[in-house]
């Protein structure tokens, strides 16, 4: 017996994953895919637009002056978030991912 016979114990087998377990191609320290931003605000795709995650008590002109320093461009968000908003820009519900264009 060598001297390092007791680490050729079993066969080689490559690491599984725990059953249901998603494979990611995540880097090491960055936030698992799927997940959030700790905050509400978080870069898409192109540096001309973010992503707002809506909270209870938001409305339009709350997020704009937050992003823009003007309550009165909450039409910009809007116009570009029709399709989730619908008609009604008072009606924002929590949880809905607005873009915010940078433009």
């Amino acid at each position: 017996m060598g001297l390092f016979d007791f680490l050729k114990k079993g066969k080689e087998e490559p690491a599984k994953r725990p059953t249901g377990s998603p494979r990611t191609n995540q880097m090491p320290g960055q936030p698992a895919q799927g997940t959030t931003a700790s905050s509400s605000q978080q870069h898409v795709g192109s540096a001309s637009t973010d992503t707002y995650t809506v909270q209870s008590g938001d409305s339009l002109s709350k997020i704009a002056q937050r992003q823009y320093g003007s309550a009165s461009s909450w039409t910009k968000i809007y116009n570009a978030n029709k399709s989730i908003i619908g008609d009604n820009p008072d009606l924002i519900k929590p949880g809905q991912k607005l873009t915010i264009p940078r433009d």
